[in-house]
């Protein structure tokens, strides 16, 4: 570590906000520490990381990737011509910015630019945010020099002298929720001496979540909740008519909750979906949570992710399949036991790794020659 030029880091992945996340989260932490460091982000063409993480301050580079569809069709055509644009992209970035090390966070650019890494030997690692490895991933752990992982038991995926177990980075303001609570009832008009109730469907909304808050919103709001309903971009404007229509008082739906520290510190319990930061980042703020896991991904790993916690008796699961009809029911009986409910919230709180990001910087700083 005793060189006196800048580093150079390069980042790789995203495709989704929980790809995204966790790399500006590793790039701000290691800038904390180096500040003289130059990062060059690489990223997937027409996916959302072109935007968020110039927004965030650093430079990126695309790729012309695209992922391969399980089925046969057109887009599998291009597949092999897209894949090898940027892997010859990714040995051009590599040759002009020669990083010190390269970092890899999923999602579609992650894997020619690892795999062009490893074969330069620049030294990777790979930050793998699931309980359940994807195939790139388990590609190139191999060349790999260290896996930072969130989960326990992760060498059935990955060789058990590369692993770190880091946990996931999230966002900073969820770490101090303490005497929020007043300020998040004035935010969101809540009112006193009511148990709220959150609900987290992601920032484009999940279906079945929206369909089983819709389905017993009334029995909720009979039983004395009131429900603060992320519905997500897509369903927000039937959602919000049909709560108009009902006539409900304490269900307030909205699109997308900005400040989420105050809506963890307002809420008793929390229904939420279980992709990995969702997960991470509930882990965080200790209350109890009912997974309703998305079984539209891959390899089903939200089911996975969700039953790491439920294992641990730290999370009670719905299935997609039950949710809707099921909601109210479910809320009920653990609410009538306070036990559960404390031991709940306690028992998710000891899987939190709040220093996820600075461990890494740790990890990365290890095996940068």
């Amino acid at each position: 570590m005793g060189n006196s030029t800048p580093y150079r880091i390069m980042i790789s992945g995203g495709g989704t906000g929980g790809h995204i996340y966790p790399a500006l989260a590793i790039a701000n932490a290691w800038m904390e520490k180096h500040p003289d460091t130059e990062i060059l982000f690489v990223g997937a063409e027409g996916k959302m990381e072109m935007q968020k993480v110039p927004e965030a301050g650093y430079r990126i580079e695309g790729l012309k990737v695209a992922g391969l569809q399980r089925s046969l069709s057109l887009s599998n055509l291009s597949f092999p011509f897209k894949l090898l644009a940027s892997l010859n992209k990714s040995k051009e970035l590599l040759r002009t910015f020669k990083p010190n090390a390269v970092v890899g966070v999923g999602g579609y650019a992650s894997g020619p630019l690892l795999y062009s890494a490893q074969g330069k030997g620049i030294p990777t690692l790979i930050q793998e945010q699931n309980s359940y490895a994807g195939l790139t991933n388990k590609i190139l752990a191999k060349k790999a020099k260290k896996i930072c992982v969130a989960y326990p038991g992760m060498e059935k995926f990955f060789p058990a002298d590369k692993i770190q177990y880091t946990g996931n980075p999230v966002r900073k303001d969820i770490l101090h929720l303490e005497g929020k609570k007043e300020k998040a009832f004035r935010h969101f008009g809540l009112e006193e001496g009511k148990k709220v109730l959150l609900v987290l469907g992601g920032s484009l909304g999940a279906r079945t979540i929206n369909q089983a808050v819709l389905a017993d919103m009334e029995g909720l709001e009979k039983e004395g909740y009131q429900v603060l309903w992320q519905s997500g971009k897509f369903y927000f404007s039937e959602m919000s008519e049909k709560v108009k229509a009902s006539g409900l008082k304490h269900i307030q739906v909205l699109e997308f909750i900005r400040e989420m520290d105050l809506a963890y510190a307002a809420a008793d319990f929390v229904v939420s979906r279980a992709g990995a930061l969702s997960v991470s980042e509930l882990s965080l703020v200790g209350k109890p949570v009912v997974f309703i896991p998305s079984p539209n991904v891959a390899e089903d790993h939200q089911t996975k992710n969700a039953m790491a916690f439920v294992q641990a008796d730290a999370a009670v699961l719905l299935k997609d399949s039950e949710a809707v009809g099921k909601l109210k029911s479910t809320v009920n009986q653990l609410m009538a036991d306070d036990n559960k409910v404390r031991s709940l919230g306690e028992n998710i709180k000891k899987l939190a790794k709040p220093k996820a990001a600075e461990e890494i910087v740790k990890v990365l700083e290890s095996i940068i020659q």
